[in-house]
């Protein structure tokens, strides 16, 4: 039996990515390897951390074995831990990477890991190039870069800014369905679940709350329909019982949001659920919704976009990055521009159409998205 180990966040960490290791794991478990995943001891320094905690207090992943070893910021870990997996002697090593930051350390282990001459080291590149740029961005990542055998990136854009750093193999594979998060339910179990409104019309913004996501934005296109007047118009009366909800922990200064509501006078029409969405709660938020919304001003993919083909909730996505490819229009959701203007008119539009023009395809587009798709191409990559 091939051995594989995954290094990259694992419980107890929180997110997506270590939801992603997770199913990753068992994904390469399920295909006949023995995998396990080396996690971080310590994944960043508090004073670097946006959140409230790194931790959860869900329950470890069952049938997966997680060695939490790995510290970010202490060069001697690095060697250590890389040694040991040297010594491990895994056939392939996948490594996560989605920050500059940590370029030193997995660049400094998977150097050691080389040293056995048989470990073969495939990235999975989130990002190359950081949506918030940071000094020591491009060095740290050559550094790591120049350490691994191949590449999977799950976005065009991804792929594009892999190859100002190098010309190794890479493919592009999508980024596959969470499947982890259960059986979704009905949208009037989710929202008498959540204590939501039984009635009326609710928009999704669902994940971390930074400024490359553009949730302000979604405010300002929440205000501009807000403000047309309903007489006369089938469209804006058709939405006159609108609410956004907000789910998830923001990640950067709260008190400018704030600011920006209470500005744009539109507090009645928000519903914010602004603290971590633990993982047994996220299938409820996406199926109490009726359209998600992704107002990105910049991105490479997403993780939010597998969750609303998995729970098959249509999308509002902006024109940026990968994520057109992700959603086409018209079909599985509707891209707009960047902008509130665009954005309002691209929600309005979902209300005209309505939801059942979009299942159809949801339902056709997610079966393009498997784990056992992601395995192979690792596979194929391994030189």
């Amino acid at each position: 039996m091939q051995k594989v180990i995954i290094i990259g966040p694992a419980h107890p960490l929180r997110g997506g990515l270590a939801t992603f290791n997770h199913r990753l794991a068992k994904a390469f478990a399920d295909s006949g390897y023995d995998c396990s995943i080396w996690s971080f001891s310590l994944q960043y320094p508090s004073f670097l951390f946006p959140g409230k905690s790194q931790y959860t207090d869900d329950p470890a992943p069952e049938k997966i074995t997680i060695h939490t070893r790995i510290n970010a910021i202490n060069p001697l870990n690095w060697i250590q831990v890389g040694s040991d997996i040297a010594k491990a002697a895994p056939d392939i090593v996948v490594v996560r990477y989605w920050l500059p930051f940590m370029g030193p350390a997995l660049g400094t282990i998977l150097r050691r890991i080389r040293k056995n001459k048989k470990t073969k080291i495939i990235c999975i590149a989130d990002n190359i190039i950081p949506h918030e740029k940071r000094p020591g961005d491009i060095p740290f990542t050559r550094y790591f870069v120049k350490a691994c055998d191949g590449f999977i990136t799950m976005s065009e854009k991804v792929l594009k800014d892999l190859r100002q750093f190098t010309q190794k193999k890479a493919l592009l594979v999508p980024h596959p369905l969470y499947d982890t998060f259960g059986t979704p339910v009905s949208k009037t179990e989710a929202r008498e679940h959540l204590k939501l409104p039984p009635n009326g019309k609710i928009l999704l913004f669902f994940g971390f709350i930074r400024k490359y996501k553009g949730l302000d934005l979604l405010l300002e296109a929440i205000s501009a329909i807000s403000r047309q007047p309903s007489a006369g118009s089938d469209q804006t009366s058709e939405i006159s019982d609108l609410k956004l909800l907000i789910a998830g922990e923001f990640y950067e200064d709260e008190a400018a949001y704030q600011a920006l509501i209470d500005r744009l006078d539109i507090r009645d029409l928000l519903i914010l659920r602004t603290g971590f969405i633990p993982d047994s709660e996220v299938k409820y938020y996406l199926c109490a919704a009726d359209l998600l919304v992704q107002p990105y001003r910049n991105a490479t993919q997403s993780g939010v976009t597998p969750l609303a083909y998995y729970f098959e909730k249509p999308m509002v996505v902006t024109n940026v990055g990968g994520l057109p490819a992700l959603v086409p229009h018209m079909k599985s959701g509707l891209v707009a521009e960047p902008e509130a203007a665009s954005i309002a008119g691209a929600i309005l539009e979902f209300f005209r159409l309505g939801e059942t023009h979009f299942i159809p395809h949801l339902r056709s587009e997610k079966e393009k998205y498997s784990w056992t798709n992601l395995v192979n191409a690792i596979i194929d990559l391994v030189p």
